[in-house]
């Protein structure tokens, strides 16, 4: 699944391509891909049409475009889910399940998606904490990479709860963005195994955890993000690099960079979790 940094250049790439025009058609190819949009395809198709994009928003792995009439519309990337920019009269990708065109005749938006797992929807605006959110992500926590983020009620918050310290990275409603590949490579910086109780983090491992997982993801972000397959791209269809730089993460039985001892996989809430077992010793029960 794609996590913040990957979101994030599809959020820039909407910014820059997308923002500022007006739908004069939305064409859905396949209605599982507005399954989430519960009246249907032609509600979809007929609520878009006359819109004009006025900016592409995140938060965490949650993305959206703020509608002129008021709404947005989310897009659920899934697994393999793709907003793709391209030339009007270009072929259609085999995947295609949405388009959309524009008043300007420049190049269409397109939402490609393999496995049908992501989709679009159009959802009502709320206020939270003086914010405008999709009414679906109200309940999303702030991400490391939000101005308003407060890392210091995180790690209360953290060290209040009895879980492992890799699922309290993964609650979206505690911290937002970070997934399995970043959180594994968050918890190898600062040298914590995944199941380290969060209950017995100091408030100063608890802090670097939550600065390791922003300094990699940061680090992601300025190489286009962590691209295993043809199905993490931009908005333009390109890859990010970030894969060449995992130090554990899909590592299993490489040196660890940093002593030398094989990486580790383990299994971990039906996927997978990877550490170093000299610098990362399961915890004591």
């Amino acid at each position: 699944m794609p996590e913040l940094p990957e979101v994030e250049v599809v959020r820039r790439g909407l910014a820059e391509h997308a923002a500022g025009r007006v739908i004069t058609q939305a064409e859905v190819m396949h209605p599982r891909a507005v399954r989430r949009h519960l009246p249907g395809a032609l509600d979809f198709e007929s609520r878009l049409a006359g819109q004009r994009i006025d900016a592409a928003r995140r938060r965490g792995k949650y993305l959206w475009v703020e509608l002129s009439g008021g709404d947005a519309m989310i897009a659920h990337l899934g697994m393999s889910g793709q907003m793709l920019i391209r030339p009007v009269g270009s072929p259609d990708e085999k995947h295609l399940r949405v388009r959309l065109r524009f008043a300007d005749d420049g190049p269409e938006l397109r939402f490609v998606d393999q496995r049908t797992f992501g989709g679009l929807a159009l959802d009502d605006m709320v206020e939270v904490d003086g914010e405008r959110l999709p009414e679906q992500v109200a309940h999303i926590a702030r991400d490391p990479m939000d101005s308003a983020f407060d890392q210091a009620s995180v790690v209360k918050a953290m060290r209040r709860k009895h879980t492992d310290v890799k699922r309290a990275l993964l609650d979206q409603t505690l911290v937002s963005g970070i997934g399995n590949i970043y959180a594994d490579e968050a918890l190898w910086r600062v040298k914590l195994h995944w199941a380290r109780p969060t209950d017995r983090l100091t408030t100063p491992k608890a802090a670097a955890l939550l600065d390791a997982a922003t300094e990699v993801m940061n680090e992601a972000l300025a190489v286009g993000g962590t691209s295993f397959d043809a199905l993490y791209v931009n908005i333009n269809g390109q890859s990010g690099y970030f894969d060449r730089s995992l130090n554990v993460y899909g590592q299993e039985g490489k040196p660890c960079t940093r002593c030398g001892r094989p990486i580790r996989r383990e299994a971990f809430m039906n996927r997978s979790s990877f550490s170093c077992p000299r610098c990362q010793p399961r915890p004591a029960s």
